[in-house]
């Protein structure tokens, strides 16, 4: 099943207030829970398999999931009876997007369902940005493409600095919810990474919002090497609530060839 996000989100759920700046910490454990991160991921799916707009499905699943972690202008979003973007610059739109990567049959449609998925409530440039990219780099790593390749695209499209290492960026790293201070982040854990576990850790070494960065970076990651360890797989379906599992099977089957 096309997992990795998911997998990433509920792995960091422990780290995202308790940060751990190493690699070598419990994948899972009695606290380790998904979140917003995972609810949003699996309303994107729904949406594309559904052919469901974005703003139903992403209105319909967080009411359903409440108490899943969301940022507080989302909550005002979720209660409004006619939602409308509000400018948001935050990494929501580019945790949740990871399926457009799979479900795109071309980089320009990646990209477009990328700004569709984003704007329903990310309508500001680096929100868009954000989800694009992450769409982008999912889109080419399940194509076949290098990480070199991958870099290289989201470097001279989006202009991240992508040059920096994780060691460099660890020690002075900090809690950052916008996509500018994160996405970059994630995607260079994904681009050092050996392996998806490898990816996974390296996300959450670095600290700050632990459980979207390793989001972002595990749905890359899987697109990348191919699947989530069965180790790793078993852990999330324990965890997830077996109607969400359904959409990300029902979503697998069709997008995941």
């Amino acid at each position: 099943m096309i997992i990795g996000a998911i997998a990433g989100d509920i792995i960091g759920s422990v780290y995202e207030r308790h940060n751990i700046k190493k690699v070598d910490f419990p994948l899972f454990g009695i606290q380790s829970r998904f979140t917003d991160d995972s609810v949003l991921t699996l309303a994107t799916m729904y949406a594309l398999l559904h052919e469901k707009n974005f703003t139903e499905a992403y209105h319909t699943f967080a009411q359903k999931y409440p108490h899943a972690g969301y940022g507080g202008k989302f909550k005002l979003w979720i209660r409004s009876d006619n939602p409308q973007p509000y400018n948001s610059w935050g990494n929501g739109s580019a945790m949740r997007v990871s399926p457009v990567g799979w479900y795109a049959t071309s980089l320009e449609d990646a990209m477009a369902e990328a700004q569709e998925s984003a704007a329903v409530t990310h309508n500001h440039p680096e929100g868009i940005k954000g989800a694009q990219s992450v769409a982008a780099a999912v889109y080419l790593a399940r194509t076949g493409k290098s990480k070199e390749e991958i870099k290289t695209f989201i470097v001279n499209t989006f202009h991240y600095n992508l040059d920096r290492t994780l060691d460099a960026i660890r020690p002075a790293y900090h809690f950052d919810s916008s996509c500018q201070g994160s996405v970059p982040e994630a995607i260079i854990a994904f681009l050092e990474s050996a392996d998806f576990e490898n990816a996974i850790r390296l996300a959450i070494s670095l600290g700050g919002d632990s459980d979207t960065i390793a989001c972002i970076t595990g749905g890359i990651a899987e697109a990348f090497y191919g699947a989530v360890p069965a180790h790793i797989g078993d852990g999330v379906l324990g965890i997830l609530p077996r109607e969400l599992a359904e959409i990300a099977e029902g979503f697998s089957g069709e997008f995941g060839g």
